[in-house]
């Protein structure tokens, strides 16, 4: 299974990604957003990491971690996507008032 080693590298990438362009952004707004948007992927992140870990060992043992894994990485990347919502609609907000 090629997939989950891709996905769990992509989401990676992306994570650190936005971690950096957090570090780039002035405004306090966007570094929240920018935030809540790395939280989606380091989600994922932990998500995948956790299927890929039981179908590679495939042990009563990896099947536990490999739950509380998806659980955690669920958990993670939904209250990022909440939080990106969010912040998106202030950002508009923010962009329209300046405007």
């Amino acid at each position: 299974m090629i997939i989950f080693p891709i996905l769990i590298l992509l989401s990676f990438v992306l994570y650190i990604y936005y971690k950096v362009m957090i570090t780039r952004a002035k405004d306090s707004l966007t570094q929240v957003y920018l935030n809540s948007k790395a939280k989606i992927f380091l989600g994922g992140f932990i998500f995948f990491w956790g299927i890929n870990q039981y179908l590679f060992y495939q042990t009563k043992l990896s099947l536990i971690i490999g739950i509380v894994f998806l659980i955690l990485g669920a958990y993670q990347a939904q209250t990022g996507w909440k939080a990106t919502k969010h912040y998106r609609n202030e950002y508009r907000k923010q962009e329209t008032s300046t405007t």
